[in-house]
């Protein structure tokens, strides 16, 4: 399984950056992202920046990524649990929105 890590651009020469995440550092092709600076969070994907993303996103990945971790060790508990998905815990689940027309759409039909 592949997945995208948030990182910060720490220096940049052009179409590549240097990135950094906790304690990962990598060179990073911006061609996706050209307005990225350094100091912005972006979603690194198999050596490219995706998309920017907002401070709060980036964090709110890096926790649940943690989280995800410390499940697959064993070694979360409920309370670690729920600050991992602080952003999911306590609301009901929402479909994407093209997803939500896809159901709505079928809903429709039957």
């Amino acid at each position: 399984m592949c997945l995208g890590l948030p990182m910060r651009i720490i220096a940049s020469d052009g179409a590549f950056a240097s990135c950094l995440a906790e304690d990962r550092s990598e060179r990073v092709d911006l061609c996706l992202v050209p307005e990225a600076r350094v100091g912005d969070h972006v979603l690194v994907f198999q050596g490219t920046a995706r998309r920017l993303l907002e401070a709060e996103e980036a964090r709110l990945i890096t926790e649940a990524l943690a989280g995800v971790a410390a499940i697959m060790a064993g070694e979360a508990d409920a309370d670690r649990i729920d600050r991992a998905f602080a952003d999911l815990a306590d609301r009901e689940p929402e479909l994407p929105p093209h997803l939500a027309a896809a159901y709505a759409a079928g809903r429709k039909e039957a």
